[in-house]
């Protein structure tokens, strides 16, 4: 009996929409005749709504594997950069696709205000070279900058905006993970006198990111990996920003 219940929780949790009666097909289908109010009364003990409204709650992991390959996520990360004005923080915008985690750095400013919004909103949309080319879901954070132009911009592009509830940053968890790769292995590391050097740290982290450094999440693989050269070459070692970024590669013969 524990081995039918259990199929029973497992067929309710992995499949949402599924009834009682369809339940009870699958496990026909095993072998196992089980009455519809069994399932029910099981799946009651257990704290698992009927189908209608347990399919209503669809996990959020379900959501992303469905739409992984249309699907892009954006946040804000703020560096405290030294100017002839003092201590100035600036906010860098960034996109990640989440298929591929490739991440395209929107803009660097003190001032996100609209105006800029909307001008990074036709940037990223553009016919021809915008990152959100392809785009069907957005997922953003209720952050103010987020302006209802900018996002007005979006939804007229045909692009679904996915607004997380407050205080929830593990719903939008490949973009804060790149937020702590790109802090724990550059931003924190460093001080920054002025815009340019801050832009210079991060063009080499990014070039860094897409072609030299491994991901854990893609089972350990660079995302544009270079061509395999022979064994029998010397081994090199590429440096960026004074050597807190390294590469080993092989020499082309």
């Amino acid at each position: 009996m524990k081995t039918i219940v259990n199929l029973i929780l497992r067929m309710a949790l992995e499949n949402r929409s599924w009834g009682y009666t369809r339940i009870r097909g699958a496990l026909a289908n095993l072998g196992h005749e089980v009455g519809r109010g069994t399932i029910a009364n099981i799946l009651r003990e257990h704290g698992i709504e009927p189908a209608p409204e347990r399919d209503r709650h669809t996990r959020w992991s379900t959501f992303l594997k469905a739409h992984w390959e249309c699907l892009t996520a954006t946040d804000f990360l703020s560096v405290e950069v030294y100017t002839i004005k003092g201590l100035v923080t600036y906010y860098i915008l960034f996109f990640i696709d989440i298929a591929s985690r490739s991440v395209h750095i929107a803009g660097i400013t003190p001032h996100p205000d609209n105006r800029w919004m909307k001008q990074i909103a036709r940037n990223v949309t553009d016919a021809e070279d915008g990152f959100l080319r392809g785009t069907r879901y957005l997922i953003l954070d209720r952050d103010t900058k987020y302006s209802d132009e900018f996002r007005n911009a979006l939804v007229r592009e045909g692009i679904h905006l996915i607004r997380l509830p407050p205080r929830s940053p593990n719903l939008n968890a490949f973009a804060e993970r790149f937020v702590r790769s790109i802090k724990s292995e550059c931003l924190n590391r460093m001080i920054f006198f002025g815009q340019a050097s801050l832009q210079h740290a991060i063009g080499h982290f990014m070039a860094h990111y897409h072609s030299e450094r491994n991901h854990q999440g893609l089972a350990n693989q660079l995302l544009r990996p270079a061509p395999i050269i022979a064994p029998s070459q010397p081994v090199h070692r590429r440096q960026r920003l004074g050597g807190m970024l390294n590469y080993y590669h092989r020499a082309a013969a």
